[in-house]
């Protein structure tokens, strides 16, 4: 399968790059400065570039998309209309986004609306929650599925394990190694076409003990 990935250096996308290398699959490294990545091509482009994403999206069989708003200060606005015009560009190529855990919902109510959430993270869980919404309203052309993580995601071991639910936590935390082997599975095995799904280590704790912050 060829799988083009945006965001590929960075700590999400570079563990999808490697597990789908792991898997065999070819890997075309989407980064803004083109930077290398091994085992894969890398490729220098703006995910605001819908021309070069439209020939991307047209040349491989998959794309991910592994970025986040800006986290220096940038306009979030830009990176959402980025998004959206993406999702208008991809055609009949599956497009795979790594979603933001402030979106997943305790007893209905966003983990990014909760009055417990860390007010440093809320803008940018919004504005992925925004990014959903967006998805969402696609044309039924797309096919397109949002794998979330767990309010926690950071670098771990990959055990090959994972617990999956549909819009609340499925626990407190997944390492970003399972949470590219469950956005690799979706991949090769789909299951959640035009849905979003939630991801966690089945260590975790039930989806109404999950702590209400985001993934870093």
């Amino acid at each position: 399968m060829k799988i083009a990935v945006y965001g590929a250096t960075g700590m999400v996308g570079g563990q999808i790059v490697k597990e789908s290398l792991r898997r065999g699959h070819e890997v075309t490294a989407v980064t803004r400065t083109g930077a290398p990545v091994r085992g894969a091509t890398a490729c220098s482009a703006e995910l605001a570039d819908v021309r070069t994403f439209a020939n991307i999206a047209n040349d491989h069989d998959a794309v991910v998309l592994a970025t986040v708003p800006s986290r220096t200060g940038g306009d979030h606005g830009e990176w959402l209309a980025a998004m959206t015009a993406a999702f208008s560009h991809a055609g009949d190529t599956r497009l795979l986004v790594v979603g933001g855990a402030g979106a997943l919902e305790i007893n209905g109510v966003r983990l990014c609306d909760s009055p417990n959430f860390p007010e440093p993270y809320r803008p940018e869980a919004r504005t992925m929650a925004a990014a959903y919404d967006e998805i969402r309203s696609a044309p039924e052309t797309l096919d397109w599925t949002v794998v979330a993580p767990a309010p926690v995601m950071q670098p771990g071991p990959r055990t090959g394990m994972y617990v999956t639910a549909k819009d609340s936590p499925a626990g407190p935390s997944i390492s970003t190694q399972d949470f590219a082997v469950a956005m690799l599975d979706e991949l090769e095995t789909p299951s959640h076409h035009r849905a979003r799904f939630t991801v966690a280590n089945p260590e975790g704790a039930l989806a109404r003990d999950a702590p209400a912050y985001p993934v870093s």
